[in-house]
């Protein structure tokens, strides 16, 4: 080594390559060496050239001119390794270049040298080390540099703390260890290169300057990355248990119309107007708006679209190839299999033991929150598709095998027929009934009435359900009694706060333990309940105390939960995983809904039928694409939107019958939104909507529109990465060329 060591950094505006300069030089001086370190740069725009020179020794330095002969060039940006960065570098010193590509892959261009390379912006974006626009690689190949030049790991450590910069060191112990180097094998000089000055332009007079004529330098050859276009993942879809494409029909609604919204929905939503009345709304509470000024009331559009047009295509041809396939059960989770199955040109019979299809749709859910005409509208849609309906049979094990035998696979999607009782004194009481049975009898037998004070257990839908309904059928007073808190209620929120509006009554932490009366109950015993530490649902596990009291009454509905109903199954059969075994032979049927999830919610019946629909076809050797829940983990997070480029605007609420009317009869509660506009306030996560914020942002003025979406003049790109962390919407990231 020279007395005097000098380096060369070569890198690009925004890399941050005099800091990985300053920190090589600090190092030394660690050392106990003499250190300069400065940068050759000027106003220039990310991706722009830079240099920056170090010198080492063990005597005070004197020299101030730059470095032109140095014996060691590090380089961050492979798209620099040209002549110009190779003039003065002799033979035998060190090279250190960022890039993707091994040593191998340049063979013998650099075997002059001791050449090393390292992919130093992969390390640095896994560690998040810059912006979703550049990645600043300065301290990773800094790391790299100190174990090629013999500067130990202690050393770079205590550089990095002195420097305020450790959140970085991972990077540069990972870059210190991945290193590649490969030793000198030829001999001989390697003649310095000169670069020649470019012809000069003739200066004009002073007085014809009116316009600047175009340089005609490409900077795009300064660049390390390019934007791009992409699609994320949108919060709003990724929580959707159905699979909707949430961001294109909100967009298509604004954009295109609601014919165009409508084929968007349709092609995962078979029951729009139902979800969009009964649906929980998963999407709102992943909805990034959420955290700004409130949801998108994007369960009330996806209403809006099915109340006004038509989702499901005409009558789909039958193919010639056409797959035989038995769905067991006319609910939603039935109804979203026969969908996906007719629309693909498939003969479908659906099995449904009432008389009617719709299942839960029909028999659970009150008409005040889902009338019957819209089941009845969005079933004929599927049915129209050449659907064939069996209704009035609960079939045994010997029908249901059949079934199976005559078809080329078979789905069940029966739901949870078996009710969970309360096995407590005096539950054979009159006047105790389960609350399915009333809802049946509220919504198939010609209505249900009730008097007096009615208790409903539970603190799910079906409670909420009961509850609302007995309001409405005479009750004079209801109370709903829950074990838990109501903060732990798994009722749908609005259901809740609707039930309180109408006046009934929570009372919460109480569990049932008793029931009195003389032939007819009179009054529910209620222990206190005290909640302990999380159960396997991950709400807090009810602790029963020996405090009691009665709650006087005059009817109770148990509204508990229930249970599969495996009854019908034959003799080995064993659903494992949503598929059914007989022993270890996998058989061509196939579970859908609450019967194989359990989940509990229409929206989640819609979306495992439409899986279950996949895995019958893919079994049956189709090559279809089976439909997976999005990773939620993916989805753009709310820290990854420019909340500064949105106005703030209220949702556009629901509009809802006043309650004085609404508890005096069965009408529908909910009338839905007034207007769409309530689509515009979209942020349209992960998704493009041409809004022009890359074009005026870009310095460079080569971003234009070109058809559909945006174009990128490359040739003139410098990767300064202004337009992606100026996106309001994360529909844009920087790659690495």
């Amino acid at each position: 080594m020279h007395n005097t060591l000098e380096i060369r950094v070569h890198g690009r505006g925004g890399q941050g390559g005099v800091t990985c300069a300053k920190i090589v030089a600090a190092a030394y001086a660690r050392l106990g060496k003499s250190a300069q370190t400065f940068g050759d740069y000027a106003g220039e725009r990310s991706g722009a050239p830079v240099r920056a020179y170090t010198r080492i020794d063990d005597e005070p330095i004197t020299n101030r001119n730059k470095v032109y002969t140095p014996d060691h060039l590090l380089v961050l940006d492979a798209s620099l390794l040209g002549d110009d960065t190779l003039d003065g570098f002799a033979p035998g010193g060190l090279l250190l270049l960022n890039t993707p590509q091994p040593n191998a892959s340049y063979g013998e261009r650099f075997a002059a040298y001791r050449f090393a390379t390292l992919d130093a912006t992969s390390i640095a974006r896994r560690h998040g080390i810059g912006t979703r626009s550049v990645v600043i690689v300065n301290t990773t190949l800094a790391g790299a540099y100190a174990k090629l030049a013999g500067i130990s790991l202690e050393v770079l450590e205590a550089t990095f703390a002195g420097l305020g910069v450790m959140s970085n060191f991972a990077a540069a112990q990972e870059a210190y260890e991945a290193v590649e180097v490969r030793e000198p094998s030829l001999v001989g000089a390697r003649a310095a290169v000169s670069v020649p000055l470019h012809n000069e332009r003739e200066v004009g007079e002073i007085a014809d300057h009116q316009s600047s004529p175009p340089t005609g330098l490409r900077t795009g050859s300064w660049s390390t990355q390019r934007p791009q276009y992409v699609e994320n993942l949108a919060p709003c879809s990724a929580w959707c248990p159905a699979g909707n494409q949430v961001i294109e029909f909100i967009q298509a609604v604004a954009r295109d119309g609601l014919d165009e919204a409508g084929r968007i929905l349709g092609a995962t939503q078979p029951l729009a107007s139902v979800c969009g009345r009964v649906c929980p709304a998963p999407c709102m509470e992943g909805c990034n708006r959420k955290e700004y000024d409130g949801s998108v009331n994007i369960r009330g559009i996806e209403r809006w679209i099915g109340d006004r047009v038509r989702l499901a295509p005409e009558r789909v041809e039958r193919r010639a190839d056409a797959k035989r396939v038995a769905v067991i059960g006319g609910g939603p989770a039935g109804l979203s299999a026969a969908y996906e199955l007719a629309k693909l040109g498939h003969a479908v019979t659906l099995y449904e033991g009432e008389r009617e299809l719709g299942g839960v749709l029909r028999t659970g859910i009150p008409v005040y929150r889902l009338p019957r005409e819209v089941v009845d509208r969005e079933i004929g849609a599927i049915l129209d598709l050449g659907v064939e309906a069996r209704c009035g049979e609960f079939l045994d094990a010997t029908r249901t095998a059949a079934i199976a035998r005559e078809h080329d696979a078979t789905i069940l999607a029966t739901g949870l027929q078996e009710l969970r009782p309360l096995d407590a004194p005096g539950a054979e009481l009159a006047g105790i009934e389960q609350g399915i049975r009333f809802l049946h009898r509220v919504n198939l037998e010609g209505g249900a009435r009730l008097s007096g004070h009615v208790v409903v257990l539970g603190g799910g839908n079906t409670a909420m359900d009961c509850a609302r309904s007995a309001l409405r059928a005479g009750a004079s007073k209801v109370t709903v009694a829950y074990r838990r808190g109501e903060a732990e209620m798994p009722a749908i929120r609005e259901e809740i706060e609707e039930a309180k509006h109408e006046g009934i009554e929570l009372l919460v932490l109480r569990q049932p333990v008793a029931f009195h009366g003389d032939g007819r109950v009179t009054g529910v015993e209620l222990a206190e309940v005290e909640l302990g530490p999380p159960d396997d649902s991950g709400r807090r596990r009810p602790v029963v105390s020996a405090r009691t009291s009665v709650l006087a009454c005059d009817a109770v509905l148990l509204a508990l939960g229930q249970s599969a109903d495996t009854g019908f199954f034959p003799a080995g059969w064993e659903l494992r995983d949503g598929r059914v075994y007989a022993g270890d032979e996998a058989l061509t049927v196939f579970g859908a809904g609450d019967l194989a999830t359990g989940d509990g919610t229409v929206t989640h019946a819609i979306g495992s039928g439409r899986r279950a629909a996949g895995l019958a076809l893919a079994a049956l050797g189709e090559d279809v694409e089976v439909f997976e829940r999005p990773d939620r983990r993916c989805a753009v997070p709310v820290t990854d939107i420019r909340l500064d480029h949105f106005a703030r605007a209220a949702m556009s609420p629901d509009r809802l019958l006043d309650v004085g009317t609404r508890v005096t009869s069965f009408d529908e509660v909910n009338l839905g939104m007034e207007h769409q506009h309530e689509v515009h306030r979209c942020f349209s996560c992960g998704h493009c909507t041409e809004c022009d914020t890359c074009l005026v942002y870009c310095p460079e003025g080569i971003i234009r529109r070109g058809g559909p979406g945006y174009e990128v003049d490359y040739s003139y790109c410098k990767g300064c990465g202004i337009c992606v962390e100026e996106c309001p919407r994360e529909a844009m990231r920087m790659s690495t060329l």
